[in-house]
């Protein structure tokens, strides 16, 4: 079954306070033309996410597409809780186009990601990306919470998990498992904050990844939904401090030291100049997207290089589209997330016109139309 047919999950993670069950408010006023369907995985908390988010239900995301988990723990009873959850999801006479599931802030993320591996969904579900949450007034402070007490106490009434495993490098782990990270109460941290808490993350990541900032949890749906990252069978590429504790020493050896520190030219963005002539969501001014069409293409694999030295040099966090490579029946299904790319023939071409076109979106100071065509091609 192709990924087509699969539902589409996009895993949530970041501490207790990062702002996770605001941003997944602004999803379900935002759900792209998709039914959403939500899963709360908090613990302790007597389920208060679980009852805000109802209280936001709306024909986009209906109360009954609304499910929590009760427990803060996913390795340990994966069979248990989780799958049931998802199977009942898909088994509603609306099934949901599209899953989001928000997790305990102290659970490790790749439990999860291997759940998904679980015979009975593994055909009927994919990883669409896993977006990581950072609260970046407290990141800026070498924290990692607003209220440490607060996620402390939630850890120690939290039986399911590890209460080994320092903050630290729970943070470090959701950093890792993560294809696009989040600064949230951006607007608190202000531009200074914001460049010494994206330095902090970057350094804690195995590979440059999009750090994008956020305030109210406001983020334009189409940067991170529909990312098609295919989660599940890229867990090697997402490393974990805990893969040996689970007998799976054949994923170390990923050089975590070979970190990427180029990120100063991320600053300098002009939040405050937005222009309204073609958008009508104010909030998503600071993201633009544009089009460009190339024809057939003789060698998809130079173009792949082409995007992704495209991505690395212009700050591009999305670019998706179809190939038409010449002499091939099938279309090429190319997906990037900031630099990291996927390719992959999905179905013939059949009655469509054969083209190339290819969707680019940045924030709004990195979109130079004829620069992105110009590397594109080559």
């Amino acid at each position: 079954m192709s990924n087509l047919n699969k539902i589409p999950v996009t895993v949530i993670t970041g501490f207790l306070g990062a702002g996770k069950t605001t941003l997944i408010r602004h999803l379900m006023q935002n759900p792209q033309g998709k039914r959403l369907a939500v899963v709360v995985n908090e613990f302790g908390t007597a389920g208060v996410d679980g009852d805000i988010l109802k209280s936001c239900a709306d024909e986009n995301c209906p109360a009954e597409n609304i499910m929590e988990l009760a427990n803060g723990c996913i390795c340990c009873t994966v069979a248990d809780d989780f799958i049931p959850t998802i199977e009942q999801l898909m088994a509603l006479p609306d099934a949901p186009e599209h899953i989001v599931i928000e997790t305990s802030g102290l659970a490790l993320p790749k439990p999860l990601l291997k759940a998904f591996d679980w015979p009975a969904i593994r055909s009927r579900i994919t990883v669409d990306g896993v977006i990581a949450l950072a609260d970046a007034e407290a990141v800026a402070k070498g924290q990692f919470a607003t209220d440490l007490d607060a996620v402390q106490a939630q850890r120690e009434a939290d039986e399911g998990i590890d209460h080994e495993t320092p903050l630290s490098e729970l943070f470090k782990d959701q950093i890792s498992c993560a294809d696009i990270i989040l600064m949230s109460k951006a607007d608190l941290a202000g531009e200074d904050g914001l460049e010494k808490a994206r330095a902090a993350i970057a350094a804690e990541s195995p590979r440059k990844l999009p750090i994008l900032p956020m305030s109210e949890g406001v983020i334009d749906p189409r940067v991170i939904l529909g990312l098609e990252a295919a989660a599940e069978d890229d867990l090697d590429a997402r490393p974990s401090s805990h893969d040996h504790h689970h007998g799976h020493s054949h994923e170390h050896g990923h050089d975590h030291e070979h970190h990427d520190h180029d990120h100063g030219h991320d600053h300098g963005h002009d939040h405050g100049h937005h222009d309204h002539h073609h958008h009508h969501d104010h909030s998503h001014d600071e993201f633009e997207s544009i089009v460009v069409d190339l024809g057939e293409i003789s060698d998809p694999d130079a173009l792949q290089d082409r995007i992704v030295k495209m991505a690395r040099a212009r700050n591009i966090l999305r670019v998706k589209g179809y190939v038409a490579v010449e002499g091939k029946p099938m279309r090429m299904l190319v997906q990037a997330v900031g630099e990291r790319l996927r390719a992959q023939y999905d179905q013939p071409w059949g009655a469509q016109p054969r083209k190339t076109q290819l969707v680019v979106i940045a924030e709004h100071a990195n979109i130079d139309a004829a620069g992105i065509r110009a590397d594109l091609e080559a």
